[in-house]
């Protein structure tokens, strides 16, 4: 199941929700720990959103060993990718965005399980 459009724009118009969708169309994939420390909020909050995310089919999640990762669902429609990445370029050199991409790529000790990137096809979900 695909969000419809509304359901789509209203999971935007949440910051929480729009500042995870910002850095998972940025980086491809991240685990909830990395979620986490870029925005800055405590993990059930951040696991809250992912779950209504993924319930939304907007997010895919996969484990790997103790790691959760997540990234843009795989078979989103391309109306909705293209809106993602035109607020991506729009957003990124403001503030929040720019503190959580600057905060991420400050993070010591990040997982390295290997990432799940695009060029991969649907990947594993």
């Amino acid at each position: 199941m695909h969000a419809t459009p509304k359901a789509f724009f209203a999971a935007l118009a949440n910051d929480t929700r729009l500042r995870l969708l910002m850095l998972l169309t940025r980086e491809g994939e991240l685990c909830v720990c990395e979620l986490t420390q870029a925005l800055g909020v405590s993990q059930p909050h951040i696991s809250r959103h992912l779950a209504q995310l993924r319930e939304l089919a907007l997010v895919a999640d996969r484990r790997a060993g103790t790691w959760i990762y997540y990234r843009i669902h795989p078979d989103l429609p391309n109306w909705a990718r293209k809106v993602l990445h035109e607020t991506l370029k729009a957003l990124a050199p403001t503030p929040p965005f720019r503190q959580d991409a600057n905060v991420l790529a400050a993070m010591t000790q990040r997982p390295d399980a290997p990432r799940y990137t695009e060029t991969q096809g649907s990947g594993p979900d």
